[in-house]
């Protein structure tokens, strides 16, 4: 006895079909999976076993072989527990319908409940590239898969249930997808009205925010910092479709979507703690899982006390900051994640936190300020677009009576220059200012003579490199944005020079 049934498999953020092929054949009674199975995979038998004790069905005294095909690609996880299940019942003749166009995935419990499993989403989207007609996935996937037009989703409780629907004794009504804001996975709702003083450094994030530009923050503890960098996604602009999937694909592996609003349409906010590891960051683990940089993808990663991060975990970020992609090798595989974010961080300026503070004296050795300031390395300091000095809070600002600007009415501004920057990358894979490629700054990047002359006297006198000058021009390119201007001006260099270094302030010559 013979049966084939469809499922996908899962590696990275690539799915692909898998046939479940089941033979009952005589011999000494054995279940046995073939077909590069992992460990999960070879349990599957068990469950398969104790769902079907579930239902009332006992295995022939024989020999069943289940052949997952490919057989020289590795299969993973459980989500092929629900077709190994069908095909069996299949190959015993108990399904009378046709499993043609169909297809399955699921984990199948002992009980027989069907389970929810990770990365529906990109299978989802593999089924209906292929052309199946019926997609049989987990009720708490059902909503998750729903999202995805050109394929009927079938949200499957139990196996019980799935064999009343082949037997047509009470049929599965397709799942249908409902619309509903994902709050779990971004910043909780904040304004940026809630912040007293920090004009200018607000104006500067409302910049970065328009131009995609990174960010870091020095100053003294209770300047807010970590106030400011938390707001930042109020302001960001809203999601396109395509980003909305990209990064709804990323949640859907890592098993962090919201069965309730499967798709993730605000932009993520992530922000890990300074004794995260180097695999937590990027990404890692013997089967590749997307690390905070992915998770951040098409939004935000937001780096506190970013002097207390390990230096070599800061540094693996280096490459990808330049490439929006890392690519994790593993003896299993290769697998290359997105990984398209602002990268916003905040530090102290020494160890005691009030180096340079007008009011409060710092207690700090230069000797130690140059340790400190020292454990962000030159390069992946370069890879800050802005370096925004946070000053303490007068009480003149905080005991003002007069409501802060609210982020609905920054947002407009933003949306605005982006608007200006989705009509100027037309038909590119541009999306904002700050991802202009090298190759195209004179283009996208007209400037005057005036603001030519003062980039150039910045350029001699402070001994910029060949990146510094290109991030300086991008960010000019959105602060003439903001302005409405076509060309960069000599006030819009001069502001991106400006925001582009950190001063005279904190060099610990100066204390």
């Amino acid at each position: 006895m013979y049966s084939k049934v469809s499922s996908l498999g899962l590696f990275g953020l690539n799915a692909f079909p898998v046939d479940v092929e089941i033979d009952v054949s005589r011999g000494m009674p054995r279940f046995d999976i073939v077909g590069l199975p992992d460990a999960s995979v070879r349990e599957s038998r068990e469950r398969i076993g104790a769902a079907l004790r579930a239902v009332d069905v006992l295995l022939p005294t024989k020999r069943v072989v289940v052949n997952l095909a490919p057989a020289d690609v590795r299969k993973s996880g459980t989500m092929h527990d629900l077709a190994i299940f069908v095909g069996v019942l299949k190959a015993l003749d108990m399904i009378p319908s046709s499993l043609d166009g169909k297809c399955f995935i699921g984990e199948v419990s002992l009980s027989g409940e069907v389970r929810a499993v990770k990365g529906v989403l990109p299978m989802t989207i593999l089924a209906r590239n292929l052309g199946i007609e019926e997609l049989y996935v987990p009720e708490e996937n059902a909503a998750e898969a729903a999202a995805i037009n050109g394929v009927k989703v079938m949200g499957v409780k139990s196996v019980q249930a799935l064999m009343a629907h082949f037997n047509h004794t009470e049929m599965i009504s397709p799942a249908v997808y409902s619309c509903h804001e994902n709050l779990s996975i971004s910043a909780p709702s904040l304004d940026f009205s809630e912040v007293r003083g920090q004009r200018s450094v607000k104006r500067a994030l409302e910049i970065a925010a328009a131009g995609g530009h990174n960010v870091l923050m020095v100053g003294p503890p209770g300047s807010g910092k970590s106030m400011l960098a938390r707001r930042l996604p109020t302001i960001l602009p809203e999601m396109t479709m395509d980003e909305i999937l990209e990064t709804t694909n990323i949640y859907s592996i890592s098993g962090m979507l919201d069965p309730k609003s499967p798709l993730v349409r605000k932009r993520p906010f992530r922000a890990p703690h300074h004794t995260t590891s180097g695999a937590g960051l990027v990404g890692g683990g013997s089967t590749p899982q997307p690390g905070e940089i992915s998770l951040a993808h098409n939004g935000l990663l937001f780096l506190d006390e970013l002097a207390e991060f390990d230096r070599r975990t800061l540094d693996i970020m280096r490459q990808p900051l330049e490439d929006k992609t890392v690519t994790i090798t593993r003896a299993s595989g290769t697998v290359t994640y997105p990984c398209s974010f602002m990268l916003v961080g905040a530090m102290n300026p020494c160890p005691c936190g009030y180096y340079g503070h007008p009011k409060k004296k710092c207690t700090c050795a230069p000797r130690q300020v140059q340790q400190y300031l020292s454990r962000i390395s030159g390069p992946l300091m370069e890879r800050f677009d802005m370096h925004l000095e946070v000053e303490p809070v007068e009480f003149s600002e905080l005991s003002d009576t007069k409501a802060p600007e609210s982020s609905a009415e920054i947002r407009k501004r933003v949306q605005a220059a982006r608007a200006l920057q989705e009509q100027r990358f037309k038909g590119t894979d541009i999306t904002c200012n700050s991802q202009i490629p090298a190759g195209h700054l004179h283009e996208y990047c007209p400037m005057n003579d005036s603001a030519k002359t003062v980039i150039k006297n910045a350029f001699e006198r402070l001994g910029l490199s060949a990146r510094s000058y290109d991030r300086i021009l991008k960010l000019a390119r959105t602060v003439a944005d903001m302005a409405g201007s076509d060309s960069i001006e000599r006030t819009h260099a001069a502001a991106a020079l400006q925001y582009g270094s950190m001063g005279w302030k904190y060099s610990p010559e100066q204390k």
